[in-house]
């Protein structure tokens, strides 16, 4: 769970933001678990959801104009009403923070994860072709990532900034070594790392990169505005130009909570992305957009998956 010290003079980048918690805090929820299970783990997340959600304004604030956006809260809602809406957000992240380490050590169920997907995936896996796979920061990505290994064929790259959250990322080694593999810094993203990816493309690995972002710097860092819940949100064009520039089709991702059971979906957004010089931007924004679109049936869906704690529009 993100947090900053409180500042209203300027917005606040995702990156910039602390990682809350010690590990300490991290081990005793992950023993709470091992004491009483899922339902004891819930009683005491609770709690911990409300004094965050009571502490750190920035995140609290954020949840609130996201909440509204999705449709969850009435904007001019009771205060109390806000509180317990915000709770319940940072409740499901906790939730989620779980998931991830019980999938890691296989623990978590799931031969009853539902999968729809995409047959031009499934025929490109097979037949050895790779891609590029958009996703968001909505859902459990090492969900997916330990459904990966039920697909041996599927070879997966994953983009990631795990030096947000190192705490976390050293309970998850601990638990099991195998969590970082297949992960790769995007803060040293550059040419050279560009032309290795490329390369990972036509040996036939998908590419996951998470585009609701804005990057942290390098050549990912351009962005563009696009409609999103009813406002427009700055995401980056990084994926968009580099899905191009291998001329490699680009698929949604994700992987939801449902009712207690997970589902994959995987679906082909763009075939391919071709980049003409005088229609570059339009095009750029066609492809963001409609990413957006698709990312926002997903929140609307299930709105309490959406973990991006930060002033997503750029608002305070």
């Amino acid at each position: 769970m993100p947090s900053v010290a409180d500042s209203d003079a300027r917005p606040v980048h995702w990156a910039a933001l602390r990682e809350a918690g010690l590990s300490a805090g991290l081990w005793f929820l992950w023993g709470v678990y091992r004491l009483g299970g899922r339902w004891l783990y819930k009683l005491v997340i609770w709690p911990v959801a409300l004094y965050f959600a009571l502490t750190r304004r920035v995140a609290r604030r954020s949840s609130i104009e996201y909440l509204e956006r999705v449709g969850v809260l009435a904007p001019g809602c009771a205060w109390p009403r806000r509180l317990a809406h915000v709770t319940r957000h940072i409740a499901t992240f906790a939730d989620a923070l779980l998931d991830k380490g019980l999938a890691w050590t296989g623990a978590l169920d799931l031969a009853h994860a539902r999968l729809d997907v995409d047959p031009r995936f499934v025929a490109a896996v097979e037949q050895g072709r790779g891609g590029v796979l958009v996703v968001a920061h909505c859902g459990n990505l090492e969900v997916l990532r330990a459904l990966g290994r039920r697909l041996p064929q599927l070879k997966l790259k994953i983009l990631v900034h795990t030096r947000h959250a190192q705490r976390f990322n050293r309970v998850l080694a601990r638990l099991n070594p195998e969590s970082g593999a297949n992960l790769l810094q995007v803060t040293e993203i550059d040419m050279a790392r560009a032309v290795e990816l490329a390369d990972c493309v036509r040996r036939g690995e998908f590419v996951v990169i998470a585009a609701d972002r804005v990057p942290v710097s390098g050549v990912m860092g351009r962005t563009l505005a696009v409609p999103f819940l009813g406002a427009p949100a700055l995401l980056p064009v990084g994926p968009w130009v580099f899905a191009a520039a291998l001329g490699c089709p680009v698929y949604w991702l994700s992987c939801i909570k449902e009712r207690g059971r997970y589902a994959l979906e995987c679906e082909l957004l763009l075939e391919r992305i071709e980049l003409p010089r005088r229609r570059r931007e339009q095009v750029l924004a066609e492809a963001m957009t409609r990413y957006a679109a698709r990312l926002e049936r997903t929140c609307r869906a299930s709105p309490y998956s959406w973990f991006n704690f930060y002033p997503f529009w750029g608002s305070r």
